[in-house]
């Protein structure tokens, strides 16, 4: 983990990458919430949906089809985009956890620098503060997740409490651009523009309301709770289908997951037109093709895949985010990016595209060479985790492997069985090949070098954090019923007792 003592020692480093530097290029981050990698119009997973700015990315800029986060929940996925690290080694591992005291944020190096920077929107670490954080010049924020239209806690700017005026989306994208006003055209800048959108209960600006009220949303084949698309399927999985986080009982109410899509789909339209003011401001300024502009979600959302709802599973659903990055002067357009890459790369990424020589031992690459289109040696697995929480008991500790092709998936704590998918054949994970003969090696193997990964991290134990919150942890008593054991931990009975396997 990065301290402020290795952030002074490695001063000198950075500056020296600076000199190095051609030119210390201006970077926008722009974060958002919960939103799924195929929630783009040009992805067309449910073909009404429109993002004509998101789209407009991808077709001037790079679009990475397989990022990740490698903890799909919000503290730690944010951590470790300004970290660079995994959530076991920057230990914000809950929504609750404290941030812990010496930890370092990536953009305390571009200050060191000679960069202005700005944090304007939803921090949501170290619980429900919202007060200024080392390594932001300039500082919006507000308390946990925020309201979308105005509500009694307001924003927390540079310290002072100011009430809220309007629609999230719209008010976080108005302070941005009277930052960039503020700043003299010779002087870089880091903004880092994070959207309280489109965390649920799903709130869209008056304008969208209703736009896809007509629309037909494509149920998941694999919201089927048995079946084809339903094989091998953990108990833990099957029981989650009637709790909070499942399509029986969602959020302990009636939902429909259709209609709850569609209203997430009009949340997104502001998140979208946000992006289109962002590039409009860069232009008006001479700097629409010398800036980095990234955009991101900081994890998925299941709408019904597996009979779940919400994030926190390793399923691609959860784990899978859209990233674009458009900046024409290091980049072609229409760019698209097949290796993978995540949160983690994030600070490297950023740095390099600065001048600022990141610091050693991060577990996060640059991408700026693979989005050039450079051969380059790049990572064949990614190691995802999530680690239990009590307001939501419904999820187990998940630790999962994913390489280019296949997903071991291991539970900690419960009396159920591992999980294994061949991507290639089956992108949907509907089949769980965990007891299939023919794939018992790569289990194996996947097995191994998902240890061989946390151990080499410092992975190596279970954060054990006080009890805060409420739970919700109810089921309905008429909906779906217990999961029954798979017949691969039923012995096989003679005379004499069980048959072992």
């Amino acid at each position: 983990m990065l301290t402020r003592r290795g952030l002074l020692a490695g001063a000198p480093a950075i500056l020296r990458g600076t000199a190095q530097a051609a030119r210390r290029r201006n970077v926008i981050f722009i974060l958002s919430d919960d939103h799924r990698w195929d929630a783009m119009g040009f992805m067309k997973a449910q073909p009404w949906l429109r993002t004509p700015q998101m789209d407009r990315l991808a077709a001037e800029g790079v679009h990475f089809r397989n990022a990740f986060v490698t903890t799909a929940l919000c503290s730690p996925s944010r951590a470790t985009i300004l970290t660079g690290v995994y959530a076991h080694r920057h230990r914000i591992v809950d929504n609750n956890t404290a941030i812990p005291q010496g930890t370092v944020f990536f953009p305390s190096y571009l200050q060191k620098a000679g960069y202005k920077t700005a944090f304007i929107g939803k921090w949501h670490m170290g619980h429900e503060g919202d007060d200024p954080q080392p390594g932001f010049d300039h500082w919006i924020s507000f308390r946990g997740q925020g309201t979308y239209n105005p509500g009694a806690s307001g924003l927390n700017i540079n310290g002072k409490k100011v009430l809220q005026k309007g629609y999230i989306t719209d008010e976080l994208t108005d302070y941005a651009m009277e930052w960039l006003d503020s700043l003299p055209k010779n002087q870089p800048y880091f903004l880092y523009l994070s959207h309280k959108a489109v965390h649920a209960e799903f709130e869209p600006a008056p304008r969208h309301k209703g736009m896809y009220r007509d629309a037909q949303f494509i149920y998941p084949k694999t919201m089927a709770a048995s079946g084809e698309y339903a094989q091998g399927r953990p108990m833990w999985v099957q029981n989650q289908r009637n709790s909070w986080h499942g399509v029986d009982y969602p959020y302990h109410s009636d939902l429909d997951v259709g209609e709850y899509y569609k209203r997430y789909a009009e949340t997104l339209m502001g998140v979208d037109e946000s992006i289109g003011r962002v590039l409009d401001a860069l232009k008006t300024r001479g700097e629409l093709d010398s800036t980095l502009l990234i955009y991101m979600g900081d994890n998925g959302f299941a709408f019904g895949e597996h009979g779940i709802i919400d994030k926190r599973t390793a399923y691609e659903e959860s784990m899978r985010v859209p990233l674009l990055a458009r900046c024409p002067e290091l980049f072609r357009a229409g760019t698209a990016v097949k290796e993978m890459v995540a949160n983690l790369d994030i600070m490297p990424t950023v740095l390099e595209a600065c001048g600022v020589t990141p610091p050693q031992g991060l577990d996060g690459t640059s991408w700026l060479r693979l989005a050039r289109g450079e051969s380059v040696p790049w990572r064949e697995e990614l190691l995802y985790e999530y680690y239990w929480e009590r307001n939501f008991p419904q999820t187990p500790t998940v630790h999962a492997l994913r390489t280019r092709r296949h997903k071991f998936v291991r539970v900690h704590g419960l009396w159920d069985i591992d999980e294994l998918y061949d991507l290639e054949e089956d992108p949907i994970e509907s089949r769980n090949l965990i007891f299939d003969a023919a794939h018992r090696r790569t289990a194996e193997e996947l097995r191994a070098r998902l240890w061989r990964v946390l151990e080499q991290t410092g992975g190596m134990y279970i954060p054990l954090q006080p009890d805060a919150g409420p739970q919700m942890n109810l089921r309905h008593p008429d909906r779906s019923k217990a999961a029954d054991f798979p017949e691969q931990l039923r012995p096989r009975l003679k005379r004499g007792g069980p048959v072992h396997r």
